[in-house]
């Protein structure tokens, strides 16, 4: 987990989250329901509606094909939104970087995989993979193994080393590990299992000053504050979809200091102009918010869920047992917690906690191969959420004893 910090409380912000979650329509809509899988998809403020109605009704052209007042406008959009994340992630040197829009995280890191990556290795070269996290941040780096194995370049994929008591990475066994054909390093900032903080920041001591880092910020983009000048990443790869803007958005962060220039290939078509200008709406409102303000509310709250949930004996909790009460002495989960019943099967429980009006995910989340196999059930959370809904689904669980 990462670094040591005072417990967080809720209480200290329960002025502030009202009046946002008043902003989300399908929340208030729903009073009946709580939204917990925010993991998968978050919900929408009416900022971003305003603003996709606005650009669809006012503006919806294409991108760089016109030269009329519309087109004009929709191009400076798509610019200007390139901009936009540069700021919104801390980019020191904005002048050097490139943003390529995407339809989210997966299929950026493919783009990496499929258009950047064979350029950068040779034959005997090493890449380090994280084997236990999300499959759309182990799958490309394979294929790029196999595409140039077909060539004729053998590249050794090195599993990323984890703690096994908290399932962090071991960054001690990182150095270790890493030599000088350590050519590409991929890693997740938040877990999207254990909602833990990976402590990416501590990956370039442990591979040195050459080595590329491309870091997997679904999880984290939009829900906490994410600098690239404190992460000393290369390539930072976000959905939109999880930072409060429209399906089939995302961009690639390019940092373009190691390696060839990052550029995809192919001719790039129509960009997905009004994703981009919901993601420029969601970033304002995420920075009208206080994404820092978002990151203790969600912590807090699930600080409150793990310390019931301990409590429970019929329920195993994944991920960093030190992390579960309010009052840790390690950083808390970053608004995700995932659990099984004991004997419950997790997709039963799922159903059965939809039918007290609870909508969490339960399956095994897209796990790699390192990672766990069993079904379990995750909530995650965002601004949206209350304390009143955790301790609601915390007394279903307690029924379920």
């Amino acid at each position: 987990m990462a670094d040591a910090q005072a417990p967080l409380h809720a209480d200290e912000l329960s002025e502030w989250q009202p009046a946002l979650r008043a902003q989300f329509p399908i929340i208030t809509g729903h009073p009946d329901l709580a939204y917990l899988d925010s993991a998968a998809t978050a919900q929408k403020p009416q900022a971003v509606l305003d603003a996709v109605q606005n650009y669809l009704t006012s503006t919806n052209a294409n991108a760089g094909r016109g030269t009329y007042t519309w087109a004009n406008r929709t191009t400076d959009l798509v610019e200007e939104t390139r901009d936009r994340i540069k700021r919104f992630l801390g980019d020191p040197a904005p002048e050097q970087s490139a943003v390529h829009f995407t339809s989210g995280t997966t299929e950026g890191l493919r783009t990496i995989a499929r258009d950047w990556l064979p350029s950068l290795l040779a034959d005997g070269d090493e890449i380090v993979v994280p084997v236990a996290d999300h499959q759309a941040n182990i799958a490309p780096w394979l294929e790029t193994q196999q595409l140039l194995a077909r060539q004729g370049v053998h590249v050794e994929i090195r599993p990323m080393p984890y703690q096994q008591a908290s399932g962090d990475y071991e960054h001690t066994a990182l150095a270790e590990l890493a030599g000088p054909r350590t050519r590409f390093v991929a890693a997740t900032h938040v877990h999207h299992v254990y909602g833990g903080n990976m402590n990416v920041h501590r990956i370039r001591q442990a591979v040195g000053p050459d080595a590329v880092i491309c870091l997997d910020a679904a999880q984290s983009v939009g829900h906490l504050p994410v600098s690239v000048a404190d992460l000393d990443v290369d390539f930072v790869v976000f959905s939109g979809h999880k930072a409060l803007a429209l399906p089939g958005s995302g961009a690639v962060w390019a940092r373009q200091a190691r390696g060839p220039e990052f550029a995809p290939g192919g001719w790039p078509g129509t960009p997905n102009t009004v994703g981009i200008a919901s993601l420029a709406a969601a970033l304002d409102w995420l920075d009208a918010a206080g994404v820092d303000r978002i990151e203790r509310w969600t912590v807090a709250l699930v600080a409150r869920l793990t310390e019931g949930l301990r409590r429970l004996d019929a329920y195993e909790i994944l991920g960093c047992q030190k992390s579960l009460a309010a009052g840790s002495t390690v950083q808390q989960r970053q608004g995700i917690v995932t659990f099984r019943h004991r004997d419950i099967d997790s997709g039963d429980l799922g159903f059965i906690l939809f039918s007290h009006g609870f909508m969490v995910r339960s399956d095994n989340h897209c796990q790699g191969s390192a990672g766990e196999r069993t079904g379990s059930v995750r909530v995650s959370l965002h601004v949206y959420n209350t304390q009143e809904e955790i301790d609601q689904l915390l007394s279903a669980l307690a029924s379920l004893m």
